[in-house]
């Protein structure tokens, strides 16, 4: 870890993140309740029914725009992957590009061609401008994000076959 100029409680926080993530010196580790860790399509589901909770719960809130597109992207992206890794050899390592999973979803014949490069584009020019760009997510952005990422969830579950893993239910 650096040193010189960078303040110490900088310092010191990435130390501590850096040990939370190997998960060292925690004792007893205290996981996230409801994401299943067995099976890789079921932690994968469960993580984007925890994702569609948090849009709720902010939702809620109103006015937390940025925060809802973030995560609706992130669920839709879940949602997809759990789909790929119940029903094909795929693994969590195909996943690396955010934009793989929309090729995929394509590719397994979760959905057309037309709507998967819709949804890719989508991600690409809009979630990369929300992030990246000068933009202001407006509400109708983050309603819109969350209409579409409940859908995909929900087509996404009830397309694979064994079921009984969704929290949405």
């Amino acid at each position: 870890m650096g040193s010189g100029s960078d303040p110490n409680a900088v310092l010191t926080a990435l130390g501590r993140a850096q040990d939370a993530f190997e998960m060292v010196g925690r004792g007893r580790t205290e996981f996230e309740e409801g994401i299943s860790a067995n099976v890789d399509w079921k932690t994968q589901l469960t993580k984007a029914c925890r994702l569609l909770e948090v849009v709720e719960t902010l939702q809620l809130q109103d006015g937390y725009y940025t925060a809802v597109i973030e995560i609706c992207f992130g669920a839709i992206e879940r949602s997809i992957e759990a789909y790929a890794l119940s029903m094909t050899n795929d693994t969590l390592q195909d996943f690396q590009d955010h934009q793989f999973s929309y090729d995929r979803a394509h590719q397994i014949g979760l959905f057309e061609r037309e709507t998967a490069d819709e949804m890719k584009a989508l991600y690409s020019d809009n979630r990369t401008e929300s992030y990246y760009g000068g933009g202001r997510p407006t509400a109708e952005q983050a309603d819109a994000m969350t209409e579409l990422a409940i859908a995909v969830h929900e087509f996404s579950v009830s397309q694979i076959r064994e079921g009984g893993v969704c929290l949405c239910d």
